[in-house]
């Protein structure tokens, strides 16, 4: 049933999209070219709609029983509502957080899945106590806003989201948990629908709609796919989301280091900066599919390692992600701290020999 239903996302994907396009231009949900914007021309954004309704459709045909299922529908019902409006309105960055965090609450209290506490790998554990349910909704409208935030070239966010979604059900069907293996692959199968008109060169964006949507679903069976206590469980959907959550780390960074609001739009995300090395608009979206390809494998990895095998994982993945930012420059041009320190070992070196 569930192959079933995952050919009928795709198809739905593929047929509604035609449909939502021209209902974008008719209510006036598109977008305008700017300074900030790669494109050219006006696109309409409301791509995101084809995306739910196909999940709808998938979600009608597998009728999940678990307890929890209800909350993560209306918590996505208010996040496309607070998409759908802002594609068309463009309402203030404060009311789109307040959709969130009403979504996020929803889950989070009528779901009852708030982590309470972890255990650490050498022993002991950190009670959250109170602080366990604005925790966890924190990291659900922070996935919510990363994978909102790399929205900005043909199909980045669409295929990043698919690629972790792929990858939380890959680890799903690992861990016997059929609802969010379910869940993950509707999503997917919706998005890579969508993908065939969203893909350079595009001729839909997904908007706010899509991109919270598929941002809220993400960080919502993440929590529910690694809801265990353990320190493991807790790293794996950060390492498979390590795109999106680099790329808004750093932006944060880069935004203090520049001393710019938080809030404050820029040309220095990820994709931008891979555009400026010399990158095509298809190779930079390519690319950015293979690093977050390699977050998925390297997930997959540390699941099964050992506590000091975890921990070399982390510090790889660490350094491999510090030297990509400053090869390409994403928090400052001059920002080089580790390749620097790596020259002056290398000339100390050189002059011993």
């Amino acid at each position: 049933m569930l192959y079933i239903t995952m050919v009928a996302c795709f198809l739905a994907a593929i047929l509604l999209t035609p449909f939502v396009k021209k209902l974008a231009f008719k209510i006036g949900a598109t977008d305008q070219p700017n300074k900030r914007k790669v494109h050219q021309n006006i696109m309409p954004r409301l791509g995101g709609l084809a995306i739910y309704m196909s999940f709808l459709i998938g979600i009608f045909l597998i009728r999940p029983e678990e307890s929890f299922h209800w909350p993560v529908l209306i918590g996505s019902l208010i996040i496309i509502a607070t998409g759908l409006v802002d594609d068309v309105r463009e309402i203030s960055p404060k009311v789109k957080l307040a959709g969130q965090i009403v979504a996020a609450l929803i889950v989070v209290v009528g779901g009852d899945m708030n982590v309470t506490f972890i255990n650490l790998p050498f022993g002991g554990e950190i009670q959250f106590g109170i602080f366990s349910i604005p925790l966890t909704m924190i990291w659900i409208i922070g996935i919510t806003n990363a994978i909102n935030l790399i929205d900005g070239l043909d199909g980045l966010a669409g295929g990043v989201s698919t690629i972790a979604l792929l990858t939380i059900a890959g680890m799903a069907f690992i861990m016997g948990n059929d609802y969010v293996l379910a869940v993950a692959l509707i999503t997917a199968c919706s998005t890579i629908g969508f993908l065939f008109y969203n893909f350079h060169p595009a001729k839909i964006f997904m908007g706010d709609t899509g991109a919270l949507f598929l941002g809220y679903i993400v960080g919502v069976l993440s929590l529910l796919g690694f809801k265990n206590v353990t320190f493991i469980s807790l790293i794996v959907p950060i390492i498979i989301l390590g795109v999106p959550i680099s790329d808004t780390f750093f932006a944060i960074v880069r935004r203090l280091v520049n001393k710019q609001p938080l809030s404050a739009p820029d040309k220095s995300h990820l994709h931008h900066c891979l555009l400026k090395t010399g990158f095509t608009h298809r190779q930079t979206v390519l690319l950015i599919y293979a690093m977050s390809a390699m977050f998925g494998l390297t997930a997959f990895i540390f699941s099964f390692a050992t506590v000091w095998g975890s921990l070399i994982v982390i510090l790889a993945i660490l350094i491999a992600i510090e030297v990509i930012v400053e090869k390409i420059g994403l928090v400052r041009d001059d920002y080089k701290p580790l390749l620097k320190a790596y020259n002056e070992v290398k000339t100390v070196l050189e002059k011993a020999r």
